[in-house]
């Protein structure tokens, strides 16, 4: 099973939109998959080497690559 990890600022509005064109692509694919959804610190985002908001990991691996830690 595909596990998908879904790191969230505080305050960030963006949840809503993420978590619905998840559960969309992933019905749309037959996917089965255990998501999560965590909010996050600043420190914590920097701890993890999160790179944004919403930052979004599929088994262990971030889906977007390079940029600097931190969600600020």
């Amino acid at each position: 099973m595909i596990r998908i990890e879904c790191y969230i600022a505080e305050g960030c509005s963006s949840i809503e939109a993420l978590e619905r064109n998840i559960q969309t692509a992933l019905k749309e694919l037959s996917i089965d998959a255990d998501i999560s959804f965590r909010t996050v610190s600043e420190d914590e985002a920097k701890r993890l080497g999160l790179k944004g908001s919403p930052t979004v990991w599929i088994n262990g691996k971030d889906i977007v690559e390079g940029g600097t830690p931190g969600i600020a």
